[in-house]
This record gives structure tokens, sequence and C-alpha cells, in this order.
């Protein structure tokens, strides 16, 4: 690999502006692609399959009328006062007009459900005073019938109006049984409300044809725009998250921070405004390219919101650090006397193949994601993958050809002049203090373990609009629905009951009764009602309102609770119960991640333990990596679950409402991470390991390999840390706790595990760090990753003329 990818190099030297071009081209052919294929992108996260999935399939097979996607409006008055008729009128014109909307099923005036409801109740209250009128009169006329028949029995007209009394009575029996059942229905369904009690605020409901994950992004805009035209007098409207989740800005200030930042650490290391702003180019072409790549197949695939987003802070971080790794090389090569063509060939075969496999490791790991089963998560394990994929190719062909066009400029004029006339000198190497070493592993280990403490209580979540930001319309609706009609009416979930037989009349009233008492009964429940019957009689669907909002532990257990409870024992059999609802979709898709979160961390672990005992032959130092890795991620879990979930730091973080982890989060951190890690554990360690075989004792080549390779690798570490770091202050409320999952890891892993506490480790173990048992030496393939035998190969200087674009190489291949 080495050799191709010095000739590689070479060729690119040579080639420069049509390799530029050619990149150019494919920037161009992707855009033509993307225009003529691109679909939709969802916001919504959907895994198929679960439990509510399944119930809201049989939903818009058996009841499409209260089916499909939703999303809520509040009106609010702005001077607190009751609504006037004026404003109610406001209010119904445009929801009449919503209504009317291409893919909308319904978006009912909150005024009208009130007053129907209020209706009901006193419909209620009447029909209870008739029928206890009634019951009333037929007393009386019994009584006058039992005289009647005392002064004549034998009178035969007695037994007909006898009869008819019976009849009545039975009547009045069947209505009261009716009344009652009905009057049970209403008491616990008092707590659902349109329009609060003290008439300030009303709730409407806007119901789509489509279910939620598939609605039309453009039609969610389109009842947005509708409402922020409307010039209600004195009424404020806002829309939930459900309607506003759209795609997030690819790029913002805390983004563009972050890269500025970036710019100044290159600028730092390598000296030159034109060295810094290669690795900057290399990242954004490749940027370019995959994300209007991927996004060209978004017809065929649908794309959730975050799969660009991740692509695009995996394609800037790991864009920027491979390019850096090549030019740091070259740069380096210069100085020693290296011409230029010949320099960019070894760079590229020699970092270049570091980066590489640096990089074969992080998309091994992103497309492992596709092991879980869902969906989702496997393509944007994909598409990240392809990010790095194409930084990998940016790096090793666009980046030589950019220097070749750069030439001796990459160095400063200081630095060039200094070419040969200096020798470079061995500095002297100390090996760590065996206390230190032990020092450093128990403060390391001690601080991280600390760190990972609040990880304890991790909870996986998805974010409502508690999450959004305090002036966002979201925000606003959510708060005030929980303000006004309590924190469930956040959270509705729907029940779908499946009877054993089908029902009417009364008997289809003792079954909803029955159905919803025992609902009712369920902790965390604040109000439930049948919502839904359709023709057949063979399903009932009942709306319940929790006590606590869509995030709580409360609600959670109640949606375990509903479906422990199923089947329901019944005078007429068993009633079997699914449980639906945006807060049950968002519990069964947080589980689900829960439940593939061991295995996936296991098939990293294994393959970070393959991986690097191909890599340094050594059984030890896969260990040790491994082990690193795990407790650089188990603190950053404790990092993530104290600011997120725990509200630790908030104002720092702008957490200004707590709330469980981003479910795919963790899974997305193992994979990422992993490949970061083996990344810096590859550059660092591959050092002390050609020290090592060059003779030097263990210990001092530990201490040599770090000498070596921490420039770069800290310079590489932080511009990762700040690109991602600028995605912790986005607007959107799903990409802040992943930038600062990702920046917080790398933080960690590499400054604390790969620069202490593995040397430390390694320090320690001394020359039994590199035994291999006899039996692997024989079968494990030696990789020269660091491409040494290119070095040993190529340790002349080449003394061809460079710019002549058709002169053959004179040096041979290796």
């Amino acid at each position: 690999m080495a050799g191709l990818l010095y000739r590689l190099g070479r060729f690119s030297a040579r080639r420069r502006w049509t390799v530029i071009l050619s990149w150019l081209l494919i920037i161009a052919l992707s855009g033509v692609g993307y225009s003529l294929f691109a679909g939709t992108i969802s916001p919504s996260i959907t895994i198929p399959g679960t439990p509510t999935a399944k119930v809201a399939s049989e939903l818009a097979d058996t009841l499409p009328e209260v089916s499909g996607g939703s999303g809520s409006l509040v009106f609010s008055t702005t001077d607190s006062a009751p609504f006037t008729e004026e404003q109610k009128a406001g209010v119904a014109s445009l929801l009449e007009q919503i209504s009317g909307f291409a893919g909308v099923k319904s978006a009912t005036d909150p005024f009208t459900i009130d007053s129907q409801l209020a209706t009901e109740r006193q419909q209620a209250v009447d029909g209870r005073e008739q029928v206890l009128a009634g019951q009333q009169q037929l007393a009386e006329s019994q009584a006058q019938l039992d005289q009647l028949r005392e002064i004549d029995p034998s009178n035969a007209a007695l037994a007909a109006s006898q009869a008819e009394l019976d009849a009545s009575a039975a009547t009045l029996t069947a209505q009261s049984t009716q009344l009652n059942l009905g009057q049970q229905l209403l008491d616990m369904s008092t707590n659902i409300r349109f329009v609060s009690e003290d008439q300030t605020a009303a709730l409407a409901t806007v119901q789509f044809v489509d279910d939620a994950f598939v609605v039309p992004p453009a039609l969610k805009e389109k009842v947005v725009a509708a409402t922020e035209d409307a010039t209600i007098a004195g009424v404020e409207v806002t829309v939930s998250n459900e309607l506003v989740q759209g795609v997030p800005n690819l790029i913002g200030p805390g983004e563009i921070a972050g890269i500025i930042f970036a710019a100044v650490v290159l600028l730092a290391l390598l000296g030159t405004a034109l060295g810094a702003a290669l690795p900057l180019v290399s990242a954004l072409v490749g940027i370019a390219v995959t994300l209007i790549g991927s996004l060209a197949f978004s017809g065929i695939v649908q794309f959730t919101s975050i799969t660009p987003l991740l692509a695009l802070m995996l394609g800037l971080a790991v864009g920027i650090d491979y390019s850096l790794f090549i030019i740091n090389r070259h740069r380096t090569q210069l100085k020693a006397g290296t011409t230029v063509p010949e320099s960019i060939g070894l760079a590229n075969g020699t970092s270049g193949n570091a980066v590489v496999f640096a990089g074969t490791t992080v998309i091994v790991a992103l497309v492992a994601l596709n092991i879980t089963g869902i969906p989702f998560l496997g393509l944007m394990g994909t598409v990240g993958a392809v990010a790095v994929a194409v930084a990998v190719l940016v790096a090793v062909t666009l980046t030589p050809a950019m220097l070749s066009v750069a030439g001796m400029r990459i160095l400063r004029t200081k630095e060039r002049r200094a070419i040969g006339s200096t020798e470079a000198t061995a500095a002297s190497t100390n090996a760590m203090s065996m206390r230190r070493a032990v020092l450093t592993l128990i403060a390391g280990i001690a601080v991280l373990g600390s760190v990972a403490l609040p990880a304890l209580g991790m909870r996986l979540g998805l974010p409502d609009g508690s999450s959004e930001a305090t002036t966002s319309s979201q925000y606003a609706t959510f708060t005030t629905i929980a303000d006004k009609f309590g924190a469930g009416q956040n959270g509705a979930l729907v029940i779908v009951a499946d009877l054993p037989e089908s029902a009417s009349g009364v008997m289809l009233l003792q079954q909803q009764v029955a159905i919803a008492t025992v609902i009712a009964e369920q902790d965390h429940v604040s109000a439930v009602a049948p919502i839904g019957v359709p023709s057949g009689g063979d399903v009932i669907a009942f709306q319940i309102i929790p006590t606590n909002g869509p995030s709580s532990v409360e609600t959670e257990e109640l949606v375990h609770d509903l479906r422990d409870i199923s089947p329901l024992s019944t005078s007429e059999g068993a009633v079997s119960l699914g449980v639906a609802g945006n807060a049950s979709a968002q519990i069964d898709i947080s589980e689900k991640l829960g439940e593939v979160l061991p295995i996936y961390l296991a098939v990293v672990i294994g393959l970070s333990l393959i991986i690097l005992l191909i890599v340094f032959r050594s059984i030890l130092v896969p260990v040790i990596a491994t082990a690193g890795f795990v407790l650089s991620l188990v603190a950053t879990f404790g990092g993530l679950t104290a600011i997120y979930q725990l509200g630790w730091l908030s104002t720092i973080f702008g957490v200004h409402d707590p709330a469980p982890i981003l479910s795919f989060l963790p899974v997305l951190e193992i994979g990422i991470l992993f490949g970061l890690a083996m990344d810096y554990q590859l550059f660092l360690v591959s050092g002390m390991r050609e020290a090592y075989a060059k003779g030097a004792p263990a210990r001092i080549a530990v201490q040599r390999g770090l000498q070596v390779g921490r420039p770069v690798v800290t310079a590489a570490a932080i511009i990762m840390v700040s690109v991602f770091a600028g995605f912790v202050f986005s607007d959107s409320s799903t990409i802040r706790p992943i930038g600062f999952g990702l920046a917080f890891g790398v933080l960690i892993d590499a400054f604390v595990v790969r620069m202490l506490l593995v040397p430390a480790a390694m320090t320690l173990l001394g020359d039994a760090v590199w035994w291999m048992p006899k039996c692997l030496e024989r079968v494990v393939p030696n990789i020269d990753v660091e491409g040494s035998s290119l070095e040993r190969l190529h340790a002349k200087p080449d003394v061809e003329d460079w710019r002549e674009p058709t002169r053959e190489l004179t040096t041979s291949r290796p």
C-alpha cells in the first residue's frame, strides 16, 4: 500500500491540474445528480416494527379518521383576558383555512369542541333530571293503578295499563343505564380540555392524512406560514415541535467560529497562510462531494435531517486532520532537504498510508452501525463512512496536487533559507519514571471514573418542545400547554382496544366504561376518553392524557403498565390493548436503541482488539488501547448525562430544561469515537513501535514515539475538538448534544487517554508490552502502517526535475 500511495502522490504532483480539475468535475456531477434525483428530508425518526408502529398501522386500517400525524396550535390572548367573540371568530377562520390544505385531514375549532363538550355534559345532567322526573311520574301512576286494582280487581283494562307502565319503566331503566355509563365516561375525561379554565388559551390539533413520519415538510411549512400570516388582534399563535421540525441549518455562527479556530491552529502549526488553507480546502472539497452526492439519493432512500449534519461534522474534522498529517510530514521532509516531488510521494506513502489505515478503522466502525438493524442509524453510519472515505481519497490525491502547486511556498521564508544549513540533532530522551507512571495511571483513571459516574443514571429519549430555544415558537407552545392544560397534554397517548366480538348500543358503552375504568385506575393517568369506534364495533380507540410530560419517567412507566395489563379480562372475554402516540413512539425508539447499544459496543471492542493486534503485533497494546477507549467512552457518557440530563453547567451550555440523552447518541459516540481513538493510537504508538524496533529500550521508545507524534496529534485533536465544539451552540436541540459528546470525547481520549494513560501503562509494562505468542506471529500479517520500508528504499534524495510533467520517474518501484 505504501508503494502504491507513493506512486499516486508522485502522479498527483505531476498531473496536479488534472487532479484538481477532476475533483471540481466530481463536485459538478454530484450537483447534477442532486438536482435530478434529490428527494425530501424527514425530520422524524422512526423504527419499523416497534409496538407503536404496529398499533399505528392497525389504527390507519380500522379508524383512519383518528390516524395520521398531528401537530398542535396554541392560541393565547396577549392581555391575559378571556377570548372575545371576535377573537374566537378569527381563530375559527384560520383553522378553516388550514383544514382546506391538501393533506390536512382536520383542524377543529377548540371553542366549538369546548362548547360541544359543555353541551354533552349539560345534556347528561338534563337527561338524568328527565329520567328522575319520569321515574317519579311512573311511581305516581303505579300508585294510582294499584288503588284502582284494589277497588276493581277484575277490571281487564288495568292489565293493559300495567303493561304500558312496565314498558315505560323498562325504557327509563335503559335510559338511566345509558346515562350512567355516559356520565362515567364524561367524568373520566374531565381533564381533557381544549380551552383553558381561565379562557385565555386554546388548543387546536392539526390532523394530517399521512403518518407522522411521512408528512411532507412543505405541508408543515404551509401550516406554519398560515399561522404567521394570521392577524388576530390580541391573540398570539404558536406551533408545536411536530410542525416546525425541519432540516437544521448546516452552518451557523458556532460552526463558523469552530472553523476559524481550526484555521488559527493550522496557521500556528504550519506557519504559513497557504499551508493553513490547504487542509481547509481539502475538507471543504470532501464535504461538498459527500453532502451533494449522498443527498442525490434522498429520492430513493429516506434521509433523516440529522444524517447530512453528521456527514458535515465528520467530513470537516477528519478532512482537515488527514490532510494535515500529510502536509506536516511533507514540510518536515522539505526542511531536511528532500525535493518537492519526492517529498510529496514519500509523505503520501508514509503518512498517507497511515491516513488510509486510520480512515479504514473509522469507516469499518461506522458501517458496522448497520448490524443494529435500525434503518435510520445504519444510513447515518453509511453516509458518515462515505464522508470519511471521500476525506481519505481527497487527502491522498488532491492534497499532493495542491502541495505541488504550492511548491516551496509551503515553508516560511526563514525555513526555506535554513534548508541544508543545519543538521538535525537527536533530542535526548528520558523514560517516564515508574513512580510518575503509576501516579499518572491512578490519577487519570480516578478522574475519568469520577466524570463517568453520572452515566449510571443515564436515560435515553428524543427531544421535545422543552429542548428548543426559549425564544422559539415550539418552546412557547410546549410550556403554555403544560401550564394551561397540564404537562400530560404534550404527550397524549392513543390506546387501541380489540374487542372479542362486535358490540353496539349499551353493550358497546359497557365495554367502553369497563376498559376506560381499568385504564383510569393506572398510575399517572390524568384523563381517558373514547375517540372512535369503527362501523364493525370490534375496536375502540381511546385517548389517554398522562399526568406528566412525554419524556418523564412517569409517562414511560405508564406506557409499560398499559401494555402489561393487556389482555384485559372482561365479561365479554379478553380485550387486547395496544399503545400508540408520539410519546409512545419515542419510548419505543429509545428502548430499541438501548437494546442494541451493548451489542454494538461488543462488536466495536472486538474490532479494536483485532485491528490493533494486526497493526502492532502485540497482545497488550490492543488491550491497553481498548481499555482506554472504554474509559474515554464512559467518561463522555458521564459528561453528557451531567450536562444535558442533570443540568450541570446549564448556563454555559444553554440547557434550560434538562431531558433524557438523545437516544441514538450513545451508539453514534461508540462508532465515531472508536475510529478517532484508533487514529490517535495509530499515529502515537506506531512511532513507539518503530523506535523499539530500531533498538531503543522499551521505556525510552515510548517517550521517543510520544515526542515525535505529540505535536501533530495535539494539533489534529485541537482542530477536531474545535470543529465539533462549534456545533454545541447549534440552533438544533438534536445537534447540540452530538457536538458536545464528540468534542468532549475527543478531548478526553486524545489528551488524557492517548497522551497520558497509554504511555504510562506501556512504560510500566516495559518489554512485555510488545510480546506476542509465536503461534500468532506466524499467522498475523506484518503491516507497515508508517511506511518505514518505503523510507528506507527512498533514503537518497531525488534529483530529477519535478517540473517536467512528461519525465519518467527514475526511482525504482518499491
